[in-house]
């Protein structure tokens, strides 16, 4: 399949509020409320012929820039600002291919943002998520899936500047080897204030939506096989929490696996090792020790690609995420002792893709499997945004991922019941009906993909911007 080249000619930015069902702690922050960011762009191909695309990604305040000086808002306004830089330079750069639109603007892009003192993280927001929506258009114009064109390549990546580590890559060869999934196992996460079991809950806080509240809960629901959990950077609290945890696991997911996100929470690469050797002294987590599948960036991003992870890397795998700002990120970790990186769609897909063949090259050089990537969550919600990261994931052959909007918010909470059900009826495989409203179907732990192979970038439908509110000019930069 030949890349098209297309012309941005529009881009519509909406968004819309939404309330978390749980308080959700990781960080530095616990998340109660938060606002889903909505784009429609306009392409116009070769032939003149337009089509419309769309992508949906949550305006996180601090995990893209924790700086507490900022207010919630105010990181609101820097993602705003950060899709205003991208639109305006891939609307000026004329016709290319969806790839080229990415890789030709990605310098002016972080250094345009750097001026208005933009973090990387925040800088790669913009594009993430119009790279996304632009894609979506090609794709319905040609009538693929998400799957199907990228391993045709219909994208057009090849050999760039930008990621010159990759030069001579055969990228048609790469992207027509991926298999996609059609099932994936969803990873619980459990936040740091999250109940373990009905005792942690105080009476009368209940939220009795028919939802699962408890780590128990959850085991009995979903019946998950993978787990994230969170910990704080006080090795203390951390292994006490880990133990109250491993109760309910060992007793209601024998033979589980999990992964332990540190969210940056210890000052350095010795504070994290504490954890881990603390973890190997206590009897209560032998099983949940060897369940342990890598450890998520626990060292603060100031220091985590300085930082020497070797030592605790020689007890388990440790993969770089708050850290991975720029597109190169993955090669200072890996020389720091990182072997894993996290894909997130609101890092970019493209992002994920070359990282996933950085990984492939270096196994096949060191002939063996020691660099990997992972799929995390920053809270998706239902609807396009959950269902474009899972195609993401599903492309990349990951076995799990991490799943938590599913559970923090009550399904299409905060849409019209309308758009929820258009949903439902074209994904019928991914949500299940309630009386609530359609929901995320978890069946003993598994996702069902098969309904993401349509056209367009995971959604057979698109969400209702009607219902939404134009997105605001960005406050940004503040004086």
């Amino acid at each position: 399949m030949t890349a098209p080249r297309i012309t941005l000619e529009e881009v519509q930015a909406f968004e819309w509020p939404f309330r978390l069902r749980l308080p959700f702690r990781f960080g530095v922050i616990t998340v109660t409320h938060g606002r889903q960011a909505v784009l429609r762009a306009r392409i116009r191909l070769e032939n003149g012929r337009t089509a419309e695309g769309m992508a949906a990604e949550t305006l996180a305040a601090k995990w893209f820039d924790k700086d507490p000086t900022l207010t919630d808002e105010q990181n609101e306004h820097q993602l705003r600002r950060a899709i205003e830089i991208a639109r305006d330079i891939y609307r000026a750069a004329g016709p290319e291919t969806p790839f080229g639109l990415f890789a030709n603007g990605y310098a002016e892009v972080m250094a345009r943002a750097a001026t208005e003192r933009l973090p990387p993280l925040v800088a790669g927001f913009g594009p993430a998520l119009l790279d996304r929506a632009i894609l979506d258009a090609v794709l319905r114009a040609q009538g693929v899936s998400f799957a199907t064109g990228m391993r045709a390549n219909v994208a057009g990546m090849a050999p760039h500047p930008v990621i010159a580590d990759l030069a001579g890559f055969d990228w048609d060869r790469f992207l027509a080897s991926l298999a996609p999934r059609r099932r994936i196992a969803a990873r619980h996460t459990v936040g740091l204030v999250d109940p373990i079991t009905a005792a942690d809950q105080a009476p009368g806080s209940r939220v009795e939506d028919g939802l699962p509240e408890t780590l128990e809960e959850v085991c009995m629901t979903y019946r998950h096989t993978f787990f994230k959990l969170k910990v704080g950077g006080d090795v203390a609290a951390d292994l006490d929490r880990l133990c109250r945890i491993a109760a309910v696991l060992d007793r209601l997911a024998p033979g589980c696996r999990v992964t332990l996100d540190g969210n940056e929470q210890y000052a350095d690469a010795e504070g994290a090792l504490a954890l881990w050797r603390a973890i190997e002294a206590e009897p209560r987590l032998a099983t949940l020790r060897d369940s342990v599948l890598f450890i998520e960036q626990p060292v603060r991003r100031a220091a985590a690609l300085a930082a020497d992870m070797a030592p605790l890397a020689a007890h388990r795998a440790v993969i770089v995420d708050e850290s991975d700002g720029t597109l190169d990120a993955f090669l200072a970790a890996r020389q720091r002792g990182y072997s894993g990186v996290s894909s997130k769609a609101c890092k970019g897909f493209y992002k994920s893709l070359i990282n996933l063949a950085r990984c492939r090259s270096w196994n096949e050089a060191e002939g063996g499997l020691r660099y990997f990537m992972s799929g995390e969550d920053l809270t998706t919600l239902a609807g396009l945004c959950v269902q474009q990261d899972l195609a993401l994931v599903a492309l990349l052959g990951l076995e799990h991922v991490e799943r938590n909007g599913h559970h923090f918010v009550d399904g299409f909470s905060g849409r019209p019941r309308a758009e929820a059900d258009r949903f439902l009826a074209a994904h019928p495989g991914l949500y299940r009906a309630t009386e609530r409203g359609p929901r995320l179907a978890i069946a003993d732990g598994m996702l069902d993909l098969a309904s993401l192979d349509c056209a367009g970038f995971g959604a057979a439908v698109m969400p209702d911007t009607a219902a939404m509110e134009p997105m605001p000019k960005a406050a940004w930069p503040i004086s």
